[in-house]
């Protein structure tokens, strides 16, 4: 392998240190700093701070504490203020009134949030976050404690954040575009579409906190991720001592499923230990209805699916505090998963000039899978708390896949009692990826506001196999003609800086991020004396990205952002290995597939804190999608292809609003405009166009006696997928009721989900010499009860949560269903 840094890259990074990062003061305003401590002097993370005028109490600057329980207020013009604390389960604290100066430094003392000194008979104090926080980088989803959330998995709870649309594929949409990327708690996943989605129906609901979308990040995420990031925040607990949670959970539909997790979590002043584990199990069931006219012949398939999946998945770490500035962590992560799957299918086929069935093939498929992930992560951080910061992350993933699939196909006359042939195939796919990552990154104040910088380095290789076999007579033969091994190896050097300034009501951000790809990949046929093909890259790019943003008031602020953004190929998906329904009907990779890049321009909108209003633009150039297309005469295939162009226009509206102190509700609208064109030769042209939107809404009553009843409901309207494949609407409707017991520390949750059996798809696509009209759906109506309870004390301080190397390249790796 080989690695490659760009020596202007390293330039660039080398005379950073060379400037001059003292603080800068042009007297444009005072500055406050301070830090948030609870009752047993642990620091408070997520509460809010908010600067209020003397004068009048009116609101004028907002802000949350870190990790660390500090909080930093910039640019306060002169004047009085006195400051008041939030935080959930403490009563509310307010500062004295004091005066800023211009140019001021103002360090308020630690500030105490202490028990509140009365008889829990006597009054109960509420506090919860809202369900949707809009921030100025991001919106943040809380969904912990949501009674419709309780029992799903992560990847159900997607389709729910604003903005997110989840198409019958199980791909990821954010603003009505492609190529999202998914973290986890900073952490990107190197899973494919395909594997990510089968990883995340793993996660159980009861373990997240909260889900970020950020739709233009900066130079310091990774370039990669055309349509911007989901971040998936687990829960975490609050501050010193030990407890446990227990959460159990069982759903019924057409078949079972039952899911359980434990986690726990112990806390000094001198380190932090933590771990969890969950193990689900259960089957799924879907159906899918394919009819093709190609070639002159009509091709009527109807399909059944369904799996049985057993699952693990755990996380074990420790956090080192040495003194107040220095912190060591070790994190382990992985999951293993042993899947059962099998399908059916009945094709009846025949000319479409006499309109009558000739054949008719019936095959069916019984597969045995099995995915194995671990990762590691040495994590070490340095802050002196007065903005300077430096953190590296080394980590190594691995990840092992093995699968087998017996596949008979009989080709039966038009009565089903006469066998013309049959052919009987089994496969082995063995796939093992290893990613490597190193990253540093660095803050501190530079000309009264912050710098960034960093670099990361990633390799990758990966080994895929693909053994085919002709069974004749009960024995498999090895197909040479159809066997081959893939390796890819990749190897990414990338460099950063981001600086970001408040001066007066304007607010600025810009930064570079530049990274440097080397790949190769080389397919090797089973065939005696047979060249394989092979491929070499290496290019460079710069990524641009900025930001401006201006209020005038209290009450509105407005952010114009850019970004230029990169969507590499999965790793999979670079595969040219069959994966086949039927034998008239597979999925093949394509190794020679190119980057897309896209340029991403939004302007938004905030008022009152609580509405948010985003226009966005995009332009993708090579856009990788799905193409389905003839092979040879009688059979069709979906691969992927670098589509020549798709723009992008949309609008999008979230409106979280309390409508009584017992009622309240978030909703949120999405409207896009897409353009999808191409010219593949031969007649194959693509030239598409839709106007679609999508609305998500839910409504939360709070009843006495602890009780509380949830609605929600999203639906997609008729919208493109793929490249040439135009969807009808879809929607869905769910509805949940939640008791507390057990003095509070428990919780019994009962909801439904997809309440009239709606969560159903169904397009056609038009291209070349194929017509497809396609539908289906899964067993997406259920019932859910959940079960959760917390040992020890309540208030235990978790994990912290880190942003490890391994991100973008996880992101990337296919993991099956």
């Amino acid at each position: 392998m080989r690695t490659i840094a760009s020596g202007y890259l390293w330039a660039l990074l080398c005379l950073l240190p060379t400037f001059s990062f003292s603080q800068y003061n042009h007297n444009q305003g005072a500055k406050i700093s301070g830090k948030a401590e609870g009752p047993d002097g642990a620091p408070l993370e997520f509460a809010n701070v908010v600067l209020h005028a003397a004068a009048d109490s009116s609101l004028v600057k907002v802000e949350v504490t870190d990790p660390a329980g500090r909080f930093v207020m910039d640019r306060v013009p002169e004047g009085h203020y006195w400051i008041g604390i939030t935080y959930v389960g403490l009563p509310p604290y307010q500062s004295e009134t004091f005066q800023l100066q211009p140019g001021q430094q103002y360090d308020m003392p630690v500030i105490h949030l202490q028990e509140a000194n009365i008889e829990l008979s006597e009054v109960v104090v509420t506090a919860e976050k809202p369900l949707v926080e809009v921030r100025p980088d991001k919106m943040v989803f809380n969904v912990e404690n949501t009674i419709n959330a309780s029992g799903s998995s992560a990847f159900e709870l997607l389709r729910k954040a604003p903005g997110v649309v989840v198409d019958n594929n199980d791909n990821i949409n954010l603003l009505g575009r492609a190529g999202v990327q998914v973290y986890i708690d900073g952490k990107l996943s190197p899973l494919s579409a395909a594997d990510l989605a089968a990883f995340l129906k793993t996660v159980q609901s009861d373990e997240i906190e909260a889900i970020e979308v950020i739709t233009n990040p900066s130079s310091r995420y990774d370039a990669e991720g055309n349509a911007g990031i989901i971040n998936i925040r687990m829960k975490k607990d609050k501050r010193l001592g030990a407890n446990a949670n227990v959460n159990l959970g069982y759903s019924v539909g057409k078949v079972p499923q039952y899911n359980g997790t434990v986690s726990g979590n112990y806390r000094n002043e001198h380190l932090n230990a933590f771990g969890s584990y969950s193990h689900s199990e259960g089957e799924n069931r879907n159906f899918m209805d394919l009819y093709r006219r190609q070639l002159g012949m009509f091709y009527d398939q109807k399909n059944d699916q369904g799996w049985h999946w057993n699952s693990h998945n755990f996380k074990a770490g420790t956090d080192f505090f040495l003194g107040d500035k220095h912190t060591v962590g070790f994190l382990t992560t992985g999951y293993i998963s042993d899947n059962k799957g099998w399908s059916t299918s009945r094709t009846p086929f025949g000319p479409i000039e006499f309109n009558r069935v000739d054949t008719v093939l019936l095959a069916r498929s019984n597969e045995d899978r099995s995915r194995d992930n671990l990762n590691f992560n040495l994590n070490y951080r340095f802050d002196n708390k007065n903005g300077m910061i430096w953190n590296i992350d080394a980590d190594y993933g691995l990840f092992r896949n093995e699968g087998a699939a017996y596949q008979p196909n009989f080709y039966l006359d038009p009565t089903e009692t006469v066998t013309f042939r049959e052919k009987i195939n089994t496969n082995e796919t063995p796939t093992d990826i290893d990613i490597y990552t190193f990253k540093v990154d660095h803050e501190r104040p530079l000309l009264g506001g912050q710098m960034g910088a960093g670099i990361k380095l990633a390799l990758v290789s990966t080994d895929n196999t693909f053994r085919f076999f002709d069974e004749y007579d009960g024995s498999p033969v090895l197909n040479t003609n159809r066997s081959n091994r893939f390796a890819y190896e990749e190897n990414i050097n990338a460099g950063y800086v981001n600086y970001q300034r408040q001066v007066g009501k304007f607010g600025l951000q810009a930064g570079l991020r530049v990274e440097n790809t080397h790949s190769t990949g080389d397919l090797t046929s089973f065939r005696e004396g047979e060249e394989g093909e092979n491929f070499d890259r290496e290019y460079t790019d710069f990524f641009p990205s900025g930001g401006l943003s201006y209020t005038p008031g209290e009450k509105h602020s407005f952010q114009l952002s850019y970004s230029r953004r990169i969507n590499r190929p999965s790793y999979q998906d670079l595969n040219p290995f069959l994966n086949k329904l039927d034998e008239l009907t597979y999925e093949q990779g394509n190794p020679f597939l190119k980057p897309e890049y896209a340029n991403n321009i939004q302007l938004t909108h905030s008022f009152n804190y609580r509405f948010n209003t985003t226009l966005s633009y995009s332009h993708t150039k090579d856009l990788i999608t799905r193409i389905t297309d003839t092979a040879e005469v009688n059979a069709s295939y979906i691969t992927w292809l670098n589509l020549a162009d798709q723009y992008n226009y949309s609008l999008s509206l979230s409106a979280p609003i309390p409508i009584t102190k017992w009622w309240s509700s978030f909703t949120n609208m999405t409207g896009s405009y897409t353009q999808n064109k191409a010219d593949y030769g031969g007649g194959k042209l693509v030239n598409l166009d839709a106007t679609t939107f999508n609305i998500y809404s839910q409504h939360t009553f709070r009843l006495p006696g602890d009780f509380s009843i949830e609605i929600s409901g999203w639906y997609n309207s008729p919208s493109l997928w793929g490249g040439t494949f135009e969807m009808d609407a879809m929607w869905s409707m769910d509805a949940g009721i939640q008791k507390k017991v057990l003095a509070g520390r428990g919780n019994i949750r009962l909801a439904v989900s997809d309440i009239f059996k709606t969560n159903e798809w169904h397009g056609v696509s038009r291209f070349g010499a194929l017509d497809l009209d396609v539908g289906g759906g899964w067993d997406s109506r259920r019932f859910r009860v959940n079960f959760s309870y917390l040992l020890g004390n309540d208030q235990v301080k978790g994990a912290r949560r880190r942003n490890t190397g391994l991100e973008e390249e996880q992101n990337r790796v296919k993991s099956g269903n």
